[in-house]
């Protein structure tokens, strides 16, 4: 697909930021289903290998979740062909974490889709705005929507909400970039920390580390949803869980159970470059040589250095 960008110039024939970026084609899609199992994530998963977790799906007014989740799966498919890798990562049963890449709004509904036909119910975080919508703020509160009022200096309350939601038994997805990625190629921009954050706590209070499965979805960037046809490629691979446990090493002497910072910044890098080696095996391209999208700075940096 060539995103790369060469000393700030362009190559001939590849896009510049602000254009839109190339569909990802039937033969990306062949070579990919040649190295890994894809499986069609629009329709449910469940059976010998993911028993629908009843109690997550009962919580959580079934009859209603049940009807939005066909609603969304419905305009997913009319929109775009949906390929998925790696859901064989997702347990029937324990929480963990889903940390999700966000190209686009689009990418939301395709993780969760695909997580609510595995039988499982995770919460999630949007930002509060999304919960004042006709309609769709009545919807996401179904599907177990964790409001996220932003700039409100209400990050500390909202980590600990996320906190209790994993210490009381349910998965929870988060969306580490904490808006649409501003990489103008589209990989994974840096991250903010309160993932990292959540996770090292809540897996000190429950003495194990919680599983961190990276999420990449790619394609959906190419999709006009004024008119959408034919229907785009899109596919999402779900990675191994992060290993972290070292980063837990002596997490009973944290000074007042907040974890160091050198941890925080150690796992939340693990968890980007996990997501960009993902989305260039979807890809079938390297990452930018010269380094990560910074949102700060909005420029690109020198990825940072990492133990793990």
């Amino acid at each position: 697909m060539g995103l790369e960008h060469n000393g700030g110039m362009v190559s001939p024939g590849k896009p510049s930021p602000g254009k839109s970026v190339p569909a990802l084609s039937n033969e990306r899609v062949s070579q990919l289903r040649r190295e890994h199992n894809l499986v069609d994530p629009t329709q449910y998963l469940t059976g010998e290998l993911h028993r629908p977790n009843m109690e997550e799906i009962n919580e959580q007014d079934p009859a209603q979740t049940k009807r939005l989740l066909d609603a969304a799966t419905l305009m997913i498919r009319s929109r775009a062909k949906v390929h998925a890798w790696g859901v064989e990562h997702i347990p029937s049963n324990g929480v963990y974490i889903c940390a999700a890449t966000h190209v686009t709004q689009f990418d939301v509904f395709i993780p969760m889709m695909t997580m609510f036909h595995l039988g499982r119910r995770p919460r999630f975080m949007a930002k509060e705005e999304l919960s004042h919508w006709p309609f769709v703020g009545w919807a996401l509160k179904h599907v177990g929507m964790q409001s996220v009022p932003r700039r409100k200096g209400m990050a500390r309350a909202i980590e600990e909400e996320s906190i209790k939601i994993l210490t009381q038994g349910r998965p929870l997805t988060i969306w580490p970039e904490g808006t649409v990625s501003r990489d103008p190629q589209k990989w994974p921009m840096s991250l903010k920390r309160g993932m990292a954050e959540i996770a090292l706590i809540a897996s000190r209070n429950l003495g194990y580390a919680i599983p961190i499965f990276p999420s990449v979805t790619w394609g959906a960037a190419s999709i006009n949803h004024f008119w959408p046809w034919p229907r785009k490629n899109v596919v999402l691979a779900f990675d191994d869980a992060v290993n972290y446990s070292d980063l837990l090493v002596d997490s009973d002497s944290w000074k007042e159970g907040q974890p160091p910072d050198d941890a925080v910044a150690e796992l939340t890098e693990r968890v980007r470059r996990r997501m960009e080696s993902v989305m260039a095996d979807i890809r079938g391209e390297e990452p930018p040589a010269a380094g990560m999208w910074d949102y700060r700075t909005m420029s690109r940096v020198p990825r940072p250095e990492i133990r793990g």
